[in-house]
C-alpha cells in the first residue's frame, strides 16, 4: 500500500524551512552591511541573477502585454532594473526603521504630508493605499513621525521562521500589523470602527475579487479597501514610494479619492476600485522598472493567452 504524505509536506519540511534560514541569513548579514553598500551589492546581484530564473517569464509576459509598442531592449533594460529594484529593497528592509523619515534627511524626501495630517487630523477613520513600487516597506515608518496611529495590512510569509524575523524587524510596530485573511478583516474592521487607520498594498490579484481593469485588461481585484470606505465614509488617501537612486528615495501622498455616492452599493464598490486601479496604472506608467511585475496579477488563464 502506497504512503500518503500530507499536503504540501515539501513546502513543510523542506521549502518553508530552507527559505526561513536564507531570509534568517541575509536579514542579518544585510544588518551588519551599511545600507548604501548593502542595497548595492544586493541589487546587483538581482540584477544579474534575476533574468536567468523561469519566474523572469511571467515578467516578460507582463511588460510585452502591457507595452506592446516596446521593443527588446526596452523590455530586458526594464527587467534588469526591476530586479535590481527588488534586490535593492531585500538588502534595504533591514535598516527601514533607522531612517529618518521626518522630511528632514535628505535620503527621503516626503511630498504631500498635508494629507497625513488631514488624516490625523479629522476625528474620522481612514485608509491608505498604495502599490509594490520602488521600496514599499518604507510607507509604515511615516504614520508614527506624523502622530498618525494606523494599523498596517500585510500578506504572512509562508515560512515559520521567516515570518518570525519579519515580526521581529517590525518591533514596536508589531501590536499594528495584520495578516490577511478573515479574522485579519474583522481586525480592520474594528480598527476603522474606532476611528483608526489602515494601511493596505492593493496591486496584487485576489482570486475572489471583482475583474477590474488593469492596463486596460480584467484583474482579479480585492474590494476590502472600496467595502471598508464606504461603509465607514472615511477618505482613502494615495501614496507611493519612488526609488530616486540607490538608497535615496521620494515618498508622495496625494488628496484623498472622492467617494461614489450613486446609492447602489455594488456600483459604487465598484467604481472606487477602477478608480484606485487607475491610480496604481498611472504609477507603474510612470516608473514601470520599479514596480513588481513577478506577482501574477491576471491569473492564470491570462498567460495561456500571450
Amino acid at each position: 500500500m502506497r504512503r500518503r504524505f500530507p499536503p504540501h509536506w515539501k513546502k513543510r519540511f523542506f521549502t518553508w524551512p530552507i527559505s526561513g534560514v536564507m531570509t534568517w541569513f541575509l536579514y542579518y548579514l544585510m544588518l551588519i552591511l551599511p545600507i548604501d553598500l548593502g542595497s548595492a551589492i544586493v541589487g546587483k546581484l538581482f540584477r544579474f541573477l534575476g533574468p536567468q530564473l523561469p519566474i523572469n517569464k511571467r515578467a516578460k509576459a507582463h511588460l510585452q502585454s502591457c507595452f506592446p509598442h516596446w521593443n527588446e531592449t526596452e523590455i530586458g533594460s526594464t527587467i534588469k532594473d526591476m530586479w535590481e529594484n527588488l534586490g535593492r529593497t531585500t538588502a534595504e528592509f533591514p535598516h527601514i526603521q533607522k531612517l529618518d523619515v521626518s522630511g528632514n534627511d535628505k535620503r527621503v524626501e516626503v511630498i504631500g504630508v498635508e494629507h497625513i495630517h488631514s488624516l490625523r487630523d479629522d476625528g474620522l477613520p481612514g485608509i491608505v493605499f498604495s502599490a509594490h513600487l520602488g521600496n514599499w516597506e518604507l510607507l509604515p515608518m511615516l504614520a508614527q513621525p506624523n502622530g498618525l496611529d494606523m494599523h498596517f495590512v500585510y500578506r504572512e510569509l509562508n515560512a515559520p521562521l521567516a515570518e518570525k524575523v519579519l515580526r521581529r524587524h517590525y518591533n514596536k510596530l508589531r501590536e499594528r500589523l495584520i495578516s490577511k485573511g478573515r479574522e485579519g478583516a474583522i481586525q480592520m474592521a474594528r480598527v476603522l470602527r474606532e476611528g483608526g487607520h489602515l494601511a493596505i498594498m492593493v496591486d496584487q490579484k485576489l482570486n475572489e475579487g471583482l475583474e477590474i481593469p488593469f492596463f486596460g485588461k480584467p484583474a482579479k481585484t480585492s474590494t476590502a479597501l472600496a467595502s471598508f470606505a464606504l461603509r465607514y465614509k472615511c477618505p482613502i488617501v494615495p501614496a507611493r514610494v519612488e526609488r530616486l537612486s540607490g538608497a535615496n528615495f521620494r515618498v508622495i501622498f496625494y488628496p484623498a479619492l472622492e467617494l461614489p455616492n450613486s446609492g447602489i452599493q455594488d456600483a459604487d464598490i465598484k467604481e472606487l476600485m477602477i478608480r484606485v486601479n487607475k491610480q496604481i496604472e498611472t504609477w507603474v506608467r510612470d516608473m514601470p522598472s520599479q514596480w513588481l511585475w513577478l506577482h501574477r496579477r491576471w491569473g492564470k488563464l491570462y498567460y495561456f493567452t500571450l
